[in-house]
């Protein structure tokens, strides 16, 4: 199985290469497809996966969730938005080699617009030219493309199936908003052609429940999964930062509050920070530093892998605003760093008692006094986190995890076939 890259003009659709192995350009979707002229196995399925960002956690589960159907013998594809981002690119291009229907990269933007009918098209001719089993979109954007492919395909594939994880999204607009009203009317209306949704934790089954209402289909709580080797410990370097933060730099992950924490902590002892990642906010924070005088004391290096990053620092922060339930704290754990976390969404699903007391979001007074507790007492942060470390390895499996759900599929089709 090899893969070839052929270039096309947008307007056009064009393929080359062997039996084994084609590049295609679909208008303006960039597609690296592995075609085998093996015999499809009776039990196997073809599963496109559906997103917009391959970034952060949800990408991060595409690619386990991916990566271990295609071990257990279906064809899997991933259908997400064009990146210009280097990382990001790199971390496509490795994923790539086990996706047997295709990498295909579309022009999706972040917010509703004309461009959207456009991409749902694309998705619309690729999960009938890939023949897809099953359709699952990930996230807001990738759950509507894959629903409404599903109703684009309906009077040719009846038998096509179709399921969504919300990963937060539209679950972050608060209901009483105008855009959560709106989001929560438009998820409501994509349920006709969902035959089952799954959530990564049961705060957001019950957000879900709470905001959009009871699910007209089926359900079923699968909590993201770890990899044996992700629990390795990192060792931190000698000149290690005392905090680290690792994400996505925005308001809603607590950015600000624990750089106004760290001033705090500041006022009576010398404590250094690195923020790790890069985001819309980015510039604001950085802007933040500076004003509260931390200076030096605060580092932002940009975007790496979470373990890279993981040796940065001694203590992780993890201030969020809003979450579902974060691969980035199940990481940190694994690897073996204290956490201090704040009590949302799926967090307290992770961290319980007594591993470290849960923190009020946007107190950073609350953060601060945390952060004191872990540089007085390092040794008692860090029994709490080999304990925290041993709880996680036994709950948290990427096998578990994508066997959970490829049964869902399996399981809920025969229901359907039934009824």
């Amino acid at each position: 199985m090899t893969l070839k890259s052929v270039r096309g003009t947008p307007s056009s659709s064009k393929s080359g290469g062997s039996e084994h192995g084609r590049a295609d350009r679909i208008g303006e979707a960039t597609v690296i497809v592995n075609v085998s002229s093996e015999p499809r196995a009776t039990a196997a399925l073809n599963i496109l996966h559906c997103l917009r960002a391959p970034v952060g956690g949800l990408f991060r589960h595409v690619v386990d969730l991916a990566t271990a159907q295609a071990a257990q013998g279906h064809r899997v594809g991933v259908v997400c938005a064009a990146t210009g981002d280097s990382l990001t690119e790199a971390k496509l291009l490795a994923f790539a080699p086990v996706l047997r229907l295709g990498l295909h990269k579309l022009s999706m933007a972040r917010d509703l617009g004309l461009a959207d009918l456009r991409a749902w098209r694309q998705v619309v001719s690729l999960a009938g030219d890939l023949r897809a089993d099953i359709l699952h979109g990930h996230g807001a954007k990738g759950g509507a493309y894959a629903r409404l492919a599903k109703r684009g395909l309906q009077k040719s594939r009846s038998d096509l199936r179709c399921f969504y994880t919300p990963h937060g999204g539209s679950l972050h607009y608060s209901p009483t908003t105008l855009a959560g009203q709106f989001y929560g009317a438009l998820e409501r209306r994509l349920e006709i052609w969902t035959d089952g949704i799954l959530f990564e934790s049961q705060f957001a089954a019950q957000r879900y429940a709470m905001q959009i209402g009871s699910p007209q289909c089926a359900t079923k709580v699968v909590k993201n999964g770890l990899l044996p080797s992700e629990f390795k410990p990192v060792e931190t370097r000698h000149n290690a930062a005392d905090f680290i933060f690792v994400g996505e730099l925005r308001m809603l992950k607590g950015v600000d509050v624990a750089l106004d924490a760290l001033a705090i902590v500041n006022q009576t002892r010398r404590a250094t920070a690195v923020f790790v990642g890069d985001g819309p906010d980015a510039a604001q924070f950085k802007r933040k530093s500076v004003e509260l005088g931390l200076g030096a004391r605060v580092a932002f290096p940009g975007a790496m892998r979470a373990r890279e990053a993981f040796a940065m620092g001694r203590v992780m922060l993890m201030p969020s605003r809003a979450e579902s339930l974060p691969y980035v704290v199940l990481e940190a754990v694994a690897a073996g760093l204290p956490v201090l976390a704040t009590n949302v969404g799926g967090i307290p699903e992770i961290i319980a008692m007594p591993n470290g007391p849960l923190l009020p979001p946007g107190d950073a007074r609350a953060l601060a006094g945390a952060m004191m507790d872990a540089l007085d007492h390092p040794v008692r942060a860090q029994e709490r986190a080999m304990s925290l470390r041993a709880s996680v390895r036994q709950t948290f499996s990427v096998a578990t995890m994508a066997g959970a759900i490829t049964g869902f599929y399996t399981s809920t089709s025969r229901l359907r076939r039934a009824a």
